[in-house]
């Protein structure tokens, strides 16, 4: 991995060199636009709207057009000079509990590794969060653009979350806020009981994303001239029903599933306990 960003850690008098990497990566299908004709790819030109010549991409600047239509051009150089002093350092304002932090504002999540010489104080500072339980708020100005931040331990590593600042989170503005609307006891109950049924612990891994595994096996089936993959039939739910009864009927449909899981689930547990392994 190439790192995206090389700075220090600045947490009251102590500075721990660290690099920044991506956290994640995208594994989605990328289309080409084509000329479905013959196959083409179709590319597009930068062309100034004023001269009409052609632009290459390392001649393209950056303008940011008034209210009054002028447009101000600006440089690397004025990036350069402007007075932040977070370009290099990710500056720690303050440590606060977990649970403040709506996940709303959450943007993007950065891997933390130290230099060489700062193994001590990144570990140091990693621990401490976890013996607090406190997450970091911080600043960090990544691409030529000031975030706030959140530094937080995740297993050994430090990790950066990116947040969005207060004004760019929309307030939500839905009629139905409005309403006086009133759920009944009962209700609520079966919605407990439906929520029990189906309660668990986040495992990733069991989760597989079967549009991607659709898309591939559709590429594939067209590449090599065989037969398409259909749909399959959407399964007839009957009649509609009101949320009552459709309470019941989940709880009771969750509840068949759960005793009809339990006996798998006891005996991969037993075989775990004795460490015997299935051919």
């Amino acid at each position: 991995m190439r790192p995206v960003w090389r700075g220090a850690i600045s947490f009251g008098l102590v500075t721990i060199a660290v690099r920044m990497f991506g956290s994640t990566e995208e594994h989605d299908f990328r289309f080409h636009q084509v000329h479905p004709d013959d196959g083409g790819r179709i590319r597009y030109k930068r062309v100034c709207e004023i001269c009409g010549n052609e632009v290459e991409y390392r001649d393209i600047g950056k303008g940011y057009e008034l209210e009054d239509g002028r447009v101000v051009i600006i440089t690397d150089e004025d990036f350069a000079k402007l007075p932040v002093s977070t370009d290099k350092s990710i500056e720690v304002l303050e440590f606060v509990p977990a649970e403040d932090v709506d996940p709303i504002y959450f943007e993007k999540t950065y891997y933390l590794e130290p230099d060489k010489t700062a193994g001590r104080p990144y570990v140091l500072l990693r621990q401490a969060l976890v013996d607090t339980d406190r997450l970091a708020i911080v600043r960090i100005t990544i691409r030529q653009r000031e975030s706030l931040a959140i530094l937080r331990a995740r297993a050994d590593l430090l990790v950066l979350h990116t947040i969005f600042w207060p004004d760019e989170i929309r307030k939500p503005d839905f009629a139905f806020l409005e309403q006086d609307l009133e759920v009944r006891s009962q209700e609520l109950k079966m919605a407990t009981s439906l929520i029990d049924n189906m309660a668990g612990s986040f495992k990733p891994e069991q989760f597989t994303d079967e549009y991607r595994d659709a898309m591939a096996e559709l590429i594939a089936a067209k590449a090599d001239g065989a037969e398409l993959p259909e749909r399959p039939e959407e399964e007839d739910k009957g009649d509609v029903i009101d949320l009552m009864t459709a309470l019941e009927r989940s709880v009771e449909q969750t509840r068949a599933k759960q005793q009809a899981d339990e006996p798998a689930k006891k005996k991969s547990t037993t075989k775990s306990k004795s460490g015997k392994r299935t051919a």
